[in-house]
């Protein structure tokens, strides 16, 4: 059994920061239950471009409003708690906080914990 809480995440390397967001990471690959889970923080009143290449990414959203952009046919959905997406076909998105946003997000194949958006917003595939 695991079991872990957010304060024993915050402020360790398993929580990571990015400049519109923070990832505070429960589940990773190397805990072997095939996903990880992330509570992450998007700060109010900022966009990201996120497009997931190598994962599939669904998200749950506990807190806030805002919206998802698909960028692939520019339809627009409102996120508010109580909100799925999934992004099963690897979607190129705009994510729009208008409030400060709290997502539970979960990856297959799971992250390794090291995971950065690059330049094209995509997390790399990290092999161990």
């Amino acid at each position: 059994m695991i079991v872990r809480h957010l304060e024993d995440i915050v402020g360790t390397e398993n929580d990571v920061h990015g400049d519109t967001w923070n990832s505070r990471r429960f589940l990773l690959k190397k805990d072997g239950v095939g996903f990880s889970l992330n509570d992450t923080i998007i700060k109010a009143g900022t966009e990201s471009y996120f497009w997931y290449a190598n994962h599939i990414e669904a998200v749950y959203c506990v807190e806030g409003e805002g919206e998802i952009e698909s960028i692939a046919d520019g339809k627009v959905y409102p996120i508010r708690p109580g909100t799925l997406y999934v992004l099963n076909e690897h979607d190129k998105h705009y994510l729009r906080a208008k409030t400060q946003l709290r997502l539970v997000c979960v990856f297959n194949p799971p992250l390794t914990g090291r995971e950065t958006h690059d330049e094209n917003g995509v997390y790399p595939l990290i092999v161990d």
